[in-house]
């Protein structure tokens, strides 16, 4: 089933102790929609780039079939651009810059052919900006949102107006305690339940990710990795997996959205072992799919 996504798209400078990048491709529509499409198709794409967006990337996202219809080019301007240096430990690191650009000004206008989009899956922008995105789409079947510490802070009323329209909400262990002022990540995820969505994903980096409903809890492991080279766009990466396996199914049953967590958590796996999309750019199904079996064993056990 059709998928749309919307978010920033960035050029990304990076640095951690394994290496670094300059004007990589980034941003949370990259990650997402790159990651879904190993599902589903199609998957549309709104965003915005300035006049110097290279040609090397749009021909990579349109090599994944993902459409970019919806991508708004402002040839005056430039692009939203980010730089981080993470630390040996890749949980932790600084904000080097981070310039807006064209995306200052992003004003999400959704195409007439993707309006009427199944399955929508929202980047961490401004929560007004998703309800925008939202009030141009034509009762989609489920609604995955993300947001950020930042948006928790400066705008927690509108973030929470615009949570009640989304169905799974995917946030970090931190955000999670910030939003609900809850040290415990089970009782912040039961809060969060009560302002709106019927799911909640709260993703703990190295320590796996954790699925909770009214009815459901769900933890499931990070994949255990010798090489790790940039965490940038895992998260999203994971969001991405997650929403692709569910439009590629379109089944939402407890036991599907547990699926689709390991989905997630492999192509976040894969994400985070090379630099930008590196690590999707040679993927295919089978690869994403022998891991998914490796996910599955690392906890299972039989019981005497």
């Amino acid at each position: 089933m059709s998928l749309l996504v919307v978010g920033s798209v960035a050029l990304d400078t990076v640095e951690t102790p394994f290496g670094q990048v300059s004007d990589a491709l980034g941003g949370s529509a990259v990650y997402i929609s790159a990651a879904a499409s190993f599902f589903t198709a199609p998957v549309r794409v709104v965003g915005v780039v300035g006049g110097d967006f290279p040609q090397d990337h749009v021909h990579f996202l349109e090599s994944r079939k993902i459409d970019l219809d919806g991508l708004q080019v402002m040839k005056d301007g430039k692009t939203f651009r980010w730089g981080g240096k993470y630390h040996y430990d890749l949980n932790v690191r600084d904000t080097l810059f981070t310039q807006l650009n064209v995306f200052e000004r992003f004003d999400p206008q959704i195409p007439p052919g993707y309006r009427t989009s199944g399955y929508v899956c929202l980047g961490n922008i401004d929560p007004i900006l998703q309800r925008q995105v939202l009030n141009q789409i034509s009762k989609p079947r489920l609604v995955v949102g993300d947001t950020m510490n930042y948006w928790i802070e400066t705008k927690p009323n509108e973030l929470v107006h615009t949570m009640k329209l989304m169905d799974v909400i995917i946030v970090n262990d931190s955000e999670a305690r910030l939003l609900t002022q809850e040290p415990n990540l089970i009782k912040a995820a039961k809060k969060i339940i009560r302002m709106g969505p019927k799911v909640v994903i709260i993703k703990k980096g190295e320590h796996g990710a954790t699925l909770v409903t009214e009815d459901t809890i769900f933890a499931a492991p990070a994949y255990p990795l010798e090489n790790i080279f940039d965490p940038t766009g895992a998260g999203d990466s994971f969001a991405g997996g997650f929403i692709g396996w569910l439009a590629r199914t379109d089944d939402v049953s407890p036991d599907n959205l547990k699926r689709a967590v390991i989905y997630g958590s492999t192509l976040a796996s894969f994400c985070v072992e090379k630099f930008s999309v590196d690590g999707l750019k040679e993927l295919s199904y089978l690869k994403i799919h022998d891991r998914f079996r490796a996910f599955m064993d690392l906890s299972r056990f039989d019981e005497k």
